[in-house]
């Protein structure tokens, strides 16, 4: 079963309680750096902290009137706070309110999206070392290559979990970034210094320069990043979906007592999550298309990014974090069937041993060319007249002449594709969860 881990909730970051109170965070630092500098009375001060607060039912009412967020909540705020409620703002654009608060929730929406990937790559590297010398066949073009492991297939899925972490602890930076600079910009009517302070107050990079927003090509490589994640999850799952499949059947998702498949057909066990993984990162792939179609804002600044960020980072990252659990919960209870790989691994009457003859024959004194013309001529023997191909190549004249018999015996030993693999494990052995 999945291992338990503190999750907080990350819907709970994105609701109009926590939106706002990030932006009353944001109001009052400001309001403190004033303050530093004199421009508001220390009195003053200690009624807006002691007084601010709003009531979101109360901002949205106002809201009706004024047709504009910010001017409503400030408008509560004042409510509370009375006559010092003046120096609130003081200097401020909308969008300095609105950018640094969303910053906070990015932040904030990251670190329980990182949380999730180190559970996940925990859970994939468990099961690596547990399946790691779990002989299957390696498909190529979705035709039989050559014996791996289940446990390499996981081990290459661990370390590109461990670079989605790389990735997003990147993309947390780019946004983890607040503005203080007034309309436009320009500092005109705040200086900058009161942004650094409050900026380093919240726990966040100030931005170097920005118009009279953060400039989106942040956010754009932050939803570009989601969209990585929720694609590497979509190639876990259509892993396992091929996987399940009646005529491969090498491992499935847990069937739950009570679990039904089919309205019509009561046999049907189906990878239902593994298809609604997929289904759910095409959503998180659209919603990055338009992240991207944000950066491009009006002159110093315009609101067509503002509508779409209120649907496309709430729900991406809530989906996100989703899809991460979801998948854990799924790998830490894959049923896998060895036996069964290794009985389709055989089904193609070994022909999946052709490169060991091949090179066999060509250590021992043949060209390539050579080679690979008799294994060739075997190999498709083999397969069109559905014959085993040791017994046809082990009849050739040219092998015989060329290899021993203990020789191709080894080559048709699967355990000898395991020799270094080793080396792949030393490396997920060291990778941190």
């Amino acid at each position: 079963m999945i291992p338990k881990y503190s999750r907080p909730e990350m819907s709970a970051i994105w609701m109009d309680e926590s939106r706002m109170a990030t932006w009353l965070e944001v109001e009052i630092a400001v309001c403190e750096a004033w303050a530093e500098r004199g421009l508001i009375p220390a009195e003053a001060l200690a009624q807006i902290k002691e007084k601010a607060a709003f009531d979101v039912a109360r901002v949205l009412e106002i809201e009706q009137e004024t047709r504009h967020d910010v001017i409503a909540f400030l408008t509560n705020v004042g409510e509370h706070v009375g006559e010092a409620s003046k120096y609130i703002h003081y200097g401020m654009t909308s969008s300095d309110t609105l950018d640094t608060g969303l910053g906070l929730q990015l932040k904030a929406a990251s670190d329980i999206l990182l949380l999730d990937l180190r559970h996940l790559l925990g859970v994939l590297k468990k099961r690596a070392f547990e399946h790691r010398d779990t002989i299957m066949i390696g498909r190529s073009h979705g035709i039989h290559a050559e014996p791996i492991t289940f446990g390499l297939k996981l081990a290459v899925w661990c370390f590109e979990i461990a670079r989605n972490i790389e990735r997003l602890e990147r993309a947390r930076e780019a946004v983890a970034v607040g503005q203080i600079s007034g309309a436009v910009g320009t500092y005109a009517m705040i200086p900058p210094d009161i942004e650094d302070d409050v900026c380093h107050k919240l726990g966040l990079a100030a931005s170097p320069a920005s118009t009279q927003v953060i400039q989106r090509d942040r956010h754009a490589e932050y939803m570009g990043t989601l969209a990585v994640i929720a694609s590497t999850i979509e190639k876990m799952a259509v892993e396992v979906r091929h996987l399940q499949r009646t005529e491969v059947l090498e491992a499935e998702e847990a069937f739950k007592p009570g679990q039904k498949g089919s309205s019509a057909m009561p046999h049907k066990r189906n990878p239902i999550i593994s298809e609604r993984m997929c289904g759910q990162a095409r959503i998180i792939r659209a919603n990055a298309m338009v992240a991207f179609e944000n950066n491009a804002l009006w002159h110093e600044r315009d609101i067509s990014h503002s509508s779409a960020e209120r649907v496309i980072l709430p729900d991406s990252t809530i989906l996100l974090d989703y899809m991460l659990y979801k998948w854990a919960d799924l790998m830490d209870n894959l049923i896998v069937y060895p036996d069964r790989m290794m009985q389709n691994l055989w089904s193609s009457y070994g022909l999946v041993f052709s490169q060991s003859v091949l090179l066999k024959l060509i250590d021992n004194g043949l060209s390539r060319e050579e080679a690979y013309r008799v294994v060739q001529t075997s190999a498709m023997k083999a397969w069109q007249d559905k014959t085993s191909f040791k017994e046809l190549i082990s009849q050739d004249e040219t092998v015989r002449a060329s290899i021993t018999e203990a020789e191709l015996d080894s080559c048709f030993d699967p355990a000898r594709y395991l020799e270094n693999i080793g080396a792949v494990f030393a490396r997920l052995e060291k990778l941190e969860v």
